[in-house]
């Protein structure tokens, strides 16, 4: 049906990439937007609530189902507008239901930790091995080069599962990990339309989830009546739609003979990656720093992440999701500006800036007691 309609668009001289880029917008804004009510009702209906815990930064009850209204969006309209994707990778789609089922089911019932890591791991290589959407290079970061098949898969599974779970870390405070998205979305959509023509479904990726997380964050930055968070369901669809779209960044600058794909250089490519999803990154490995250096479990759950301690600076939610966008943000600048760098001495800089932007905040609250 839709190459029929991209036949009739030619033949009018009306590009159909930017009418899906519009539709693709449009309706999955609209279908987030429209469903979440219908989700508040029922999650306080039935009781489907988020409880205030230890790492909490509520204090009373919300309800916690809104990855359901995200994944039935993109679900459709990805269908839809870049139903190229689901051919390409034949196990993407089916991987995301999975994600589904497990997140609904830690939303609701709170899955043992080690479920959810084994579904997250038959997740990764469904899509590794089944679809071959894998690290095939690191681009002589540490002075490796091309990885032999065996350790990219295992490499890249490893790298799901991390990056997953780093997503649902920083999804803390109102607004963060969904404004977050948006960026990352959009900064990976620009840049796949620059790269030319065989990477525009990927473009309607990007549009689709752009849409969808602001249809959710409508409500979710919205007063105590309309408020939903979008739970383990929504922070690990979000987190693996972006792993996913990492490595196919990644592997736009790798030679490889498909029909269509054009190929371009960029030895910096996972740094510009890493660059792009630094806040998740340097959010993980900085508590798990601090947990080891304390000698307890790095698995422990706290407060020492980079948005609770803005709030320990008595900010509000809003202004720490914008103090820390904003921050990330520029760090994203920076390793654009300097992407033509040595990729390791480019890799050192933007970690210093990360980690320079985690330990920020235990400055100024160390001043502000001492004053």
């Amino acid at each position: 049906m839709m190459d029929k309609l991209d036949f009739i668009l030619d033949n009018y001289n009306i590009s159909s990439f930017y009418l899906k880029v519009v539709l693709s917008f449009v309706f999955s804004f609209l279908i987030t937007w429209y469903s979440i009510p219908t989700i508040i009702k029922i999650s306080r209906r039935k009781n489907l609530m988020d409880e205030p815990g230890q790492r909490s930064s509520h204090e009373r009850k919300i309800p916690n189902l809104g990855g359901i209204a995200m994944f039935f969006s993109i679900a459709v309209c990805a269908s839809i507008f870049a139903y190229q994707l689901f051919d390409l990778y034949k196990f993407l789609f089916a991987s995301l239901v999975i994600l589904l089922y497990v997140g609904v089911m830690d939303d609701i019932v709170v899955m043992r930790a080690y479920k959810k890591l084994i579904a997250q791991i038959v997740v990764a290589t469904l899509l590794v091995i089944g679809s071959d959407v894998r690290i095939r290079s690191l681009f002589g970061v540490f002075g490796v080069y091309e990885l032999n098949y065996f350790l990219s898969v295992i490499f890249s599974i490893v790298t799901f599962i991390i990056l997953v779970n780093a997503y649902n870390l920083i999804d803390g405070i109102d607004g963060l990990a969904g404004v977050y998205g948006v960026i990352c979305f959009s900064l990976f959509g620009i840049s796949y339309y620059r790269l030319g023509e065989y990477n525009y479904p990927l473009v309607i990726l990007s549009t689709t989830i752009i849409g969808t997380v602001i249809g959710f964050l409508y409500y979710n930055l919205s007063d105590r009546s309309k408020k939903i968070f979008m739970g383990d369901t929504g922070s690990m669809l979000l987190g693996f739609l972006l792993t996913f779209t990492s490595i196919c960044f990644m592997d736009i600058f790798i030679v490889k003979k498909v029909q269509g794909a054009v190929f371009y250089h960029l030895n910096t490519a996972p740094v510009m990656a890493i660059a792009i999803m630094i806040l998740p990154i340097i959010d993980t490995l900085n508590v798990i720093t601090i947990r080891l250096a304390e000698k307890r479990s790095p698995f422990d759950a706290d407060k020492n992440h980079i948005h609770h301690k803005l709030l320990k600076l008595g900010i509000t939610h809003k202004r720490a999701t914008l103090y820390i966008i904003s921050y990330y943000l520029f760090i994203v600048i920076i390793s654009y500006f300097l992407r033509h760098v040595e990729v390791n001495l480019l890799l050192i800089i933007i970690l210093l800036l990360g980690f320079l932007g985690a330990y920020l905040p235990d400055f100024f609250y160390k001043r502000k007691i001492n004053n």
